[in-house]
């Protein structure tokens, strides 16, 4: 343990974290509870609600079981951030099932990312409640190796009600924008539209990240959002990490700069690429549903959150 990385200073009290494993189970049960102390290591209280034993099929638990984790820890006074154990798939089970209410005036920090956008976005559609795509116990927490960039990105965002992230763009269009910022795993913000999960946001800065997907599938899944009239309006599009997929020669020349340089040419919206968010081990945290300011200008990229979580 790098006894040099940051510590959260989230209140003057000892800040309490509860792990919810509300999606895939835990691949390796050591790793969860090595990140369990790397979070008390890091000045947290824990309660960790996954228990290894009553994990069901690929899930954490059973859908009730997964769903009374997250209702128990929202009533915990003593936590105040209620954080994912990993992505994977299962939150979509749950979604007709979850007190949303209840969620959102429990006054908690919601983080997490990848399969976590399903809440995420329930929340913030249903509830207009902010949460933080940001790291989860696995496998942020339970590196040997954390990453100092990801832990002081989350400490900054939780800690204060501006957040401030820069990155230098390969490839981005010249842009000043400000609008809500929403968006989180591409594959499951697709799987959202046309339901009541997904809110309906005109004039905001979507931002999409996924893994092991062609940039075909990219592309088929960024026509889907744009065919269902979701992206013309957005004032910019900033593509995080995509990786993990294999090209194949039959691709022929198309590859995921081919692909952007598609979407750009139907539509009519800024595209940046480049935001160190994803399933990256180096991400940043980000505050979906703040009020957020873009700028773009030569490929140095900042994006400025204001929010009340």
């Amino acid at each position: 343990m790098n006894t040099d990385l940051p510590k959260s200073d989230l209140s003057t009290r000892e800040p309490g974290v509860a792990i919810v494993g509300i999606s895939g189970c835990a691949i390796d049960d050591m790793a969860v509870e090595r990140g369990v102390q790397n979070l008390r290591n890091s000045g947290f209280h824990v309660r960790n609600y996954y228990q290894p034993d009553r994990k069901f099929q690929r899930f954490g638990a059973t859908d009730a079981e997964r769903a009374a984790q997250i209702h128990a820890a929202a009533d915990q006074p003593d936590i105040d951030i209620i954080m994912a154990l990993r992505g994977s798939y299962g939150l979509s089970r749950l979604l007709p099932y979850l007190d949303y209410k209840k969620l959102a005036r429990s006054g908690k920090y919601f983080v997490g990312y990848s399969d976590f956008t399903a809440l995420q976005m329930a929340l913030l559609a249903l509830e207009n409640k902010s949460s933080i795509a940001g790291p989860m116990l696995c496998d942020d927490f339970a590196r040997e190796d954390q990453s100092e960039l990801t832990l002081m990105s989350f400490f900054d965002c939780i800690n204060h009600r501006r957040h401030a992230i820069c990155f230098d763009s390969a490839d981005a269009d010249d842009a000043q924008a400000s609008g809500v910022l929403w968006g989180g795993n591409l594959a499951v913000l697709t799987h959202l539209v046309g339901t009541s999960y997904l809110p309906k946001i005109d004039g905001g800065i979507l931002f999409v990240e996924d893994i092991a997907e062609h940039p075909y599938r990219v592309e088929r899944m960024m026509l889907q959002l744009h065919f269902a009239g979701l992206l013309k309006n957005q004032k910019a599009i900033i593509f995080g990490n995509f990786s993990a997929y294999k090209l194949a020669p039959h691709d022929n020349g198309y590859n995921f700069d081919e692909m952007i340089r598609y979407l750009r040419s139907i539509i009519p919206v800024p595209v940046i690429t480049g935001l160190p968010f994803g399933h990256i081990k180096d991400k940043v945290s980000l505050v979906v549903g703040s009020q957020a300011t873009l700028t773009s200008q030569q490929g140095k990229i900042e994006l400025l959150m204001d929010y009340q979580l």
